[in-house]
C-alpha cells in the first residue's frame, strides 16, 4: 500500500508528465525522495492556503455576525427609549385626567351639597314646590324652565 502512495506521488510530483513506472529508466533513489518531498511540501502549501481562506471566511462570519448584533442592540436600545417615551406621555396624561377627575368630583360634592340646601329651603316654604324639583332633577328633559338662561357668579367658572 505504501508502495502504491510512493509510487502516485512520484507520478504527481514528475515534471516531465512522464510515469516513472513507464519510464525506462530506473528512478533514482535521491531524486524520488526529492521529488517526493516536494510532493509532500507542495501539498502543505494548498493546505495552509486552503486553512487560511477557511480562516479568514470565519473571521469574516464572526465579523458580519457581530456587526449584525450591535445593530440589533442599537435597534432594541432606540426601541426601548420610543416606549419609555410614549409611557411617560401616557402617565402624564392620565395624571392630568385624574386631577381634572378630582376637581370635577369636588365640584359635584359642592353642588350636591347646595341641591340638598335648595331642597331644605323649599321643604320649609311648601311641600308642592319640592316636588316639582325633585321630579325635575330625576327627569331633567321634563322641566319646564329649561329655556330658562342659568346665571352664575364670575368666581363660580374655573378655566383650565
Amino acid at each position: 500500500m505504501q508502495h502504491l502512495l510512493l509510487m502516485f506521488l512520484i507520478d504527481v510530483a514528475n515534471p516531465n508528465g512522464t510515469s516513472s513506472g513507464s519510464s525506462s529508466q530506473p528512478p533514482n533513489s535521491g531524486s524520488e525522495e526529492f521529488d517526493l518531498q516536494a510532493a509532500i511540501d507542495q501539498k502543505k502549501r494548498k493546505r495552509m492556503l486552503t486553512n487560511r481562506e477557511s480562516a479568514r471566511r470565519s473571521r469574516l462570519r464572526k465579523q458580519k455576525h457581530h456587526d449584525d448584533l450591535m445593530a440589533q442592540a442599537s435597534q432594541l436600545k432606540k426601541d426601548n427609549g420610543q416606549f419609555l417615551a410614549v409611557v411617560h406621555l401616557r402617565t402624564q396624561n392620565y395624571l392630568a385626567v385624574e386631577a381634572e377627575n378630582s376637581v370635577l368630583r369636588t365640584q359635584m360634592m359642592e353642588l350636591t351639597s347646595r341641591l340638598n340646601s335648595l331642597n331644605e329651603i323649599l321643604q320649609c316654604i311648601g311641600g308642592e314646590s319640592q316636588m316639582m324639583i325633585s321630579d325635575s332633577f330625576a327627569n331633567p328633559w321634563s322641566f319646564s324652565g329649561m329655556n330658562q338662561p342659568i346665571m352664575a357668579a364670575s368666581d363660580m367658572i374655573h378655566y383650565y
